[in-house]
């Protein structure tokens, strides 16, 4: 009966040693950075003044397939560096398995 050699050949669990970090949940970085990404562009394209032919709304919409992608870039970017820092700063701890029997009732 052996999990991955932290039980010895008698039962007794073995301590063995295991890299601990906390890493960013990449999905959310890219989310935040297409929504920023938006904003952005809302904000830039509010500050000109727009055509009249074409619009505001269709301005906002033809801009914001620059801004979106930006910003999803950027938020990828700090995702990924975030997720180097903790790779870094992860942490070496002894672990042990041991296994408990539950008693039926």
């Amino acid at each position: 009966m052996a999990h991955n050699g932290l039980v010895s050949e008698t039962g007794s669990p073995v301590a063995s040693e295991v890299r601990f970090r906390r890493a960013p949940r990449l999905w959310v970085f890219l989310l935040l950075g297409a929504i920023v990404g938006a904003i952005a562009t809302l904000v830039v394209t509010s500050l000109a003044p727009a055509d009249p032919k074409i619009g505001f709304g269709a301005t906002y919409g033809y801009f914001c397939l620059f801004g979106v992608p930006a910003g999803f870039a950027l938020g990828a970017l700090v995702g990924l560096l975030l997720d180097r820092r903790s790779t870094r700063l992860a942490r070496t701890v002894s672990a042990k398995l041991e296994r408990v029997d539950v008693p039926e009732a």
